[in-house]
């Protein structure tokens, strides 16, 4: 008897709105996006051991950045490796392992911080959560593109702006949990993360339930590929083994791991980072100097933050439908290099409303470039294997997801040994992020079309085949689909 989850068991049948699709991707991206509201968790986890305050024995943010960083690294190298098995096995049974891991992950995180272990926080939330958020980020991803060839940038914004909305749920979910739980002597975080887990693991089964894929044959009504396409838009493809030997796809790696660095740095440290740049002044009789910005604001910005990430997601590629994925990219990279140049201005100026208007800004484009790349790659090389391709850029986001959080952690830690407060705590590193947006803005001026000797040429040429083959995708010969 066919398995339930099994790929053929979701072949979508005559007369299926493709409208459907959405709100299943929805369901899974909606939670995986939770982890983008990690900073909220933050300053808690400081004070596991003293509570209302942190004491000896207690975690450090440097050392708590990692939870995270490893997570994003967990999230690309499983897309990365598990790339081919999802396209062959469907969205349905990858989203129920995504729910499986994500939702453990949880659930061993909680454990760690009930005995204190920090190891086993990482284990959970950071490698087991992390390769739930691989699956289940490429799964919805590469379903939409094939379900919306006409419009490949409003769908991939679809599913994806959902990750980015997915932190202001989490952001909110998590403080209103912690309150619930939290006692005089546990700050709530275990008993949050055990609910979390559930309710999160049951939100993607559902989407795992109601998901749908084309039938090889299926197209749009009334769809007629365009004769004379777009620049660097190719109606061949281009097999994963030749895909990431090309010189496109290392640009696009650039371009997102220089990109994703950028914004993830202000993601992971949102919450402490706008404390500590407008921090609130006490008299010496406990009256208020200065208002400052405390952590139930300090909630709300990472809860707007969310709100563009995931408008960004929706807005900035469907206007990559419009004037192409390059354009789009060169304001990203260009109007973002500016933009973190901004942010020590504002906090030098004492400006936080200024401050909250760039980093929503950034991160609406930090959100568009994610939602923009899987189209990126769709034009490029095809959608034969467009999933699998994606989860190997997706190693750019493991890399970043490290790298950013880092540069900010520990560069800050360095600051603040030698005496620095406020704005200077994070200055520097806001100029470094503005030149490595520069570079990535290099790196997609040189995206150029993939050469026609990297092609597929063969039969199969559906997203789930095993036959394409390093040999065959060599061949000079272009390979040009049928429209599905």
């Amino acid at each position: 008897m066919m398995s339930f989850l099994d790929r053929e068991r979701t072949v979508a049948g005559p007369g299926f709105s493709r409208w459907l699709v959405p709100p299943a991707a929805l369901a899974v991206h909606l939670s995986i996006g939770q982890v983008y509201a990690f900073s909220v968790f933050k300053l808690p986890l400081t004070r596991i051991l003293g509570v209302t305050k942190p004491i000896d024995g207690d975690w450090s943010q440097p050392s708590l950045a990692w939870i995270f960083s490893l997570a994003i690294a967990a999230l690309g190298l499983s897309a990365a490796i598990f790339g081919r098995w999802v396209e062959r096995n469907g969205p349905r049974k990858t989203m129920v392992a995504a729910a499986g891991c994500f939702g453990g992950g949880f659930l061993l995180a909680a454990l760690g911080v009930s005995l204190h272990q920090l190891w086993i926080v990482y284990l959970g939330y950071g490698v087991l959560g992390g390769c739930g958020l691989g699956l289940g980020y490429i799964a919805p991803v590469s379903t939409l593109v094939k379900w919306f060839p006409d419009r490949p940038g409003m769908a991939t914004g679809m599913a994806i702006m959902g990750f980015g909305g997915g932190a202001f749920i989490g952001s909110n979910l998590s403080i209103a949990l912690m309150d619930f739980f939290k006692s005089a002597t546990s700050t709530g975080v275990p008993q949050t993360f055990v609910v979390m887990g559930l309710i999160y693991s049951l939100f993607m089964i559902f989407g795992a339930v109601i998901v749908r894929v084309p039938a090889p044959d299926w197209k749009p009504a009334g769809f007629v590929p365009s004769a004379q396409p777009q620049k660097l838009v190719t109606r061949a493809n281009v097999a994963l083994e030749q895909a990431w030997r090309t010189p496109q796809f290392w640009c696009l790696w650039v371009v997102l791991c220089f990109n994703v660095t950028a914004g993830i740095g202000i993601l992971e440290q949102a919450s402490p980072m706008i404390q500590e740049m407008f921090p609130r002044v006490m008299g010496a009789g406990g009256e208020v100097v200065k208002k400052g910005i405390g952590p139930a604001a300090a909630g709300g910005f990472v809860a707007l933050l969310s709100l563009f990430n995931m408008a960004g997601r929706f807005l900035w590629s469907s206007l990559s439908d419009y004037i192409g994925r390059k354009p789009v990219y060169v304001i990203y990279l260009l109007l973002g290099a500016s933009l973190y140049c901004l942010i020590p201005i504002a906090g030098h100026m004492g400006r936080a409303e200024l401050f909250v208007v760039v980093c929503v800004v950034i991160l609406s484009m930090y959100g568009g470039g994610f939602a923009t790349v899987p189209a990126y790659l769709k034009d490029l090389f095809g959608t034969m294997h467009v999933g699998a391709i994606h989860g190997r850029l997706l190693t750019a986001w493991s890399v970043a997801g490290v790298l950013g959080p880092m540069l900010v952690n520990h560069i800050r830690e360095y600051l603040k040994h030698e005496g620095v407060t406020g704005v200077g705590l994070y200055a520097p590193t806001m100029y470094l992020m503005a030149g490595l947006l520069l570079i990535g803005l290099v790196a997609n001026l040189c995206v150029r079309p993939v050469d026609e000797r990297y092609h597929f040429r063969g039969a199969g040429n559906t997203s789930d085949s095993d036959s394409a083959s390093p040999r065959a995708g060599a061949e000079r010969e272009s390979f040009h689909p049928t429209t599905r």
